[in-house]
C-alpha cells in the first residue's frame, strides 16, 4: 500500500472509529483528511454522509451519498442511506426510487440488508421490510437490533405470536435490550405484574434515559394488563421524564404557531374564491394521537372503495414546495402566512401527485397523518371535493393517552403533564376556529359514541364520504393488512370501550394536567363518566 492509501485508510478507520463514538465533528476532520488525499475516494464521501445524517444535515447527506453512487454505482449502502434520508425529508417517491437502486446493488451485507428493510417499513410495506430483516439476521444471527426490527414489522403485520416468539428468544440471551422488552409488552397481555416489577427494576438501575424510558413504559402497559393502577402511572411518570430529558421541544414556538395560524387564516381568508382541484379521491383522518384515528381508519377501508395510504407527510411537504419563499421552520409565521398565498388549485393537484406512490388504486384513499389539522384550510381550498374526518374525544382521556405512550420522534410535548395539557388546549382552540370558518365542511366523528354503538356511527361516516353502505365496514377488525402505527395490536380487536374514561383510574396522579385544562377553559371535561 502507497503511503497516501495508507494515509487515506488510516484517516478513514479514525473517522469511523470517532463517528461510532459519539464524536461527529471529530469524525469530519477525519473526512477533510482523507478527502484532501483523494477527492473522489467513495468511502471519505460515504463517511461524511453518515456524519453529516448523524447531525441532521440532510442536505449535505444527500450531496455526499450521491456522489458515492456517482463514483461507484454499486454501493449498495449509499442507495440504501440515500433512501433513507430521503424518507426523513418526506420525499417518498425519491426514497421508494432509490431502495429499489440499494436492492440492485445488494451484495449480501446485514447492515445494508436490514437499512433496506427500515425503509420499506417507512414506505408502508411492511411485508418487504419483513423480508429484507430476514435477510439481515441470516447474515448477521448475532445482531440483536435486526430482530428487534423484525418483532416490530411482524406486530404491524398482525402476526403477534411470531413477534412474541422472536422477541422471547432474543431476551432469553440478553435481558438488557430495552426495546425488545418494550415490543413484548406491547404484544403480549401481562397476566401478572412480575415481569413488570423486573421491568421497573432495570428502569430504575438504567443510565441512559432512553433504554429507561423503554423499560418504564413497557412495565407501565403490563401494571395496566394486570389493573395495578397505582404501579402504572408511576412507571408512566418515570418513562415520560426519561423521555422528556432527551428532548428539546419549545413550547414558546409551538404557542406562536397557533397564534399565527389563527391570525393568518381569518374569516376574509375564507370568504375569498378559490378554484381548487376537483379530484375527490383524497380522505383526512385528522386529529391527536391515540384518539381513534386509526379504529376510524379501518372503517373506512374495509369499504370495497377505500384504501389506506397511511400517515403521509407529503400534504405539508407540497405546501412548503408551492410556498414563496425557503423557510427552515415552516410553522414560522412567515412561513404560514406564505402558505396562505400559495394557488389552490396547484396545490391540490401537487399533493395527489406526491401522494400516488403510495396508492394501490382504489377510488379512494385516506391519509391518516393526526397532524393535519392545521391545514384543514389549504385541504379545503386545494381539494373542496376531499373529504374530512376529525377525532374528538374526551380531553382527558385524550391527554393521557399520549401520556402513556413513548413515540418514536412525535408529538415532543406528550412528555410532561403540563405542556401536554396546554398543547391540547391550543388544538382545541384551533379546531373552534376551523368550525366558526368552515361550517359543516368537514365530520366530527367522536371516539366514545363511534365504539358504545358502532353501526350508526360508522354508516354516519360512510354517508359523510358520499360512498353506499357495505356490511364489511363494520368487520374492520378482521383487516389483514398492515397498521403502521402504535395501534397495530388494538384495532385487531373488536370495537371496546375499556379506554373509555381511563384517565379517572389515575384521577389524583393527573390532578395538575386536569387543573390546566380546566385553567384553559376548554369544554368535555364533565362529560367523562
Amino acid at each position: 500500500m502507497s503511503d497516501r492509501n495508507a494515509e487515506i485508510a488510516a484517516a478513514l478507520r479514525e473517522g469511523f472509529a470517532a463517528l461510532n463514538a459519539g464524536e461527529p465533528k471529530r469524525a469530519a476532520e477525519f473526512c477533510r483528511r482523507a478527502l484532501s488525499f483523494d477527492r473522489a475516494n467513495p468511502e471519505a464521501h460515504f463517511l461524511v454522509g453518515l456524519v453529516a445524517a448523524d447531525m441532521k444535515d440532510y442536505k449535505t447527506a444527500v450531496s455526499a451519498f450521491g456522489s458515492v453512487t456517482k463514483i461507484k454505482p454499486d454501493h449498495a449502502a449509499a442507495w440504501g442511506h440515500l433512501a433513507q434520508i430521503f424518507m426523513r425529508l418526506g420525499q417518498p417517491a425519491r426514497a421508494e426510487q432509490t431502495v429499489e437502486k440499494a436492492k440492485a446493488a445488494f451484495d449480501g451485507d446485514a447492515a445494508v440488508a436490514d437499512l433496506i428493510g427500515m425503509v420499506s417499513s417507512s414506505l408502508g410495506n411492511q411485508t418487504a421490510a419483513k423480508d429484507w430483516y430476514q435477510r439481515a439476521i441470516e447474515k448477521a444471527p448475532d445482531r440483536p437490533v435486526y430482530k428487534v426490527n423484525l418483532a416490530t414489522a411482524l406486530t404491524f403485520l398482525g402476526e403477534t405470536d411470531a413477534a412474541e416468539d422472536t422477541l422471547t428468544a432474543l431476551l432469553r440471551g440478553n435481558e438488557d435490550i430495552a426495546q425488545a422488552q418494550w415490543l413484548l409488552s406491547s404484544v403480549k397481555k401481562a397476566e401478572d405484574p412480575a415481569r413488570a416489577d423486573r421491568l421497573m427494576e432495570k428502569a430504575a438501575a438504567a443510565r441512559d434515559p432512553h433504554s429507561r424510558a423503554f423499560l418504564a413504559y413497557g412495565a407501565g402497559k403490563e401494571y395496566e394488563d394486570c389493573e395495578a393502577w397505582a404501579k402504572a402511572f408511576a412507571a408512566f411518570d418515570l418513562g415520560a421524564k426519561a423521555k422528556r430529558s432527551t428532548l428539546d421541544y419549545d413550547e414558546k414556538a409551538d404557542e406562536a404557531r397557533f397564534e399565527a395560524i389563527k391570525s393568518t387564516f381569518t374569516a376574509d381568508w375564507a370568504a375569498e374564491k378559490r378554484e381548487g382541484h376537483v379530484d375527490p379521491s383524497a380522505i383526512f383522518v385528522v386529529g391527536q394521537p391515540r384518539t381513534g384515528t386509526t379504529l376510524i381508519e379501518r372503517i373506512i377501508t374495509s369499504h370495497s372503495m377505500a384504501e389506506s395510504a397511511g400517515e403521509l407527510q407529503q400534504f405539508g411537504l407540497s405546501v412548503r414546495r408551492l410556498s414563496e419563499g425557503a423557510f427552515s421552520d415552516r410553522f414560522a409565521p412567515e412561513a404560514i402566512e406564505a402558505s396562505a398565498r400559495v394557488d389552490a388549485a396547484a396545490l391540490g393537484k401537487e399533493y395527489l401527485r406526491a401522494s400516488a406512490v403510495m396508492r394501490k388504486g382504489a377510488p379512494r384513499f385516506v391519509d391518516k397523518l393526526p397532524g393535519n389539522y392545521f391545514y384543514i384550510p389549504l385541504i379545503l381550498a386545494a381539494l373542496p371535493n376531499a373529504r374530512i374526518v376529525h377525532l374528538t374525544r374526551n380531553p382527558m382521556d385524550s391527554c393521557f393517552a399520549s401520556f402513556k405512550q413513548l413515540f418514536a420522534e412525535a408529538y415532543f410535548h406528550s412528555y410532561d403533564q403540563l405542556e401536554m395539557a396546554r398543547h391540547h388546549a391550543r388544538y382545541l382552540k384551533l379546531m373552534d376556529h376551523w368550525r366558526a370558518l368552515f361550517p359543516g365542511r368537514f365530520l366530527d366523528i367522536s371516539y366514545e359514541e363511534t365504539v358504545a354503538d358502532t353501526e350508526p356511527h360508522a354508516r354516519r361516516l360512510i354517508d359523510f364520504l358520499g360512498l353506499d353502505w357495505e356490511e364489511q365496514c363494520l368487520a374492520f377488525h378482521e383487516q389483514k393488512g398492515a397498521v403502521a402505527t402504535a395501534s397495530a395490536v388494538q384495532v385487531r380487536e373488536k370495537p371496546h370501550s375499556r379506554s373509555v374514561g381511563r384517565w379517572r383510574r389515575y384521577e389524583a396522579e393527573l390532578a395538575p394536567m386536569r387543573a390546566e385544562i380546566e385553567a384553559a377553559g376548554v369544554c368535555g371535561l364533565a362529560d367523562a363518566k
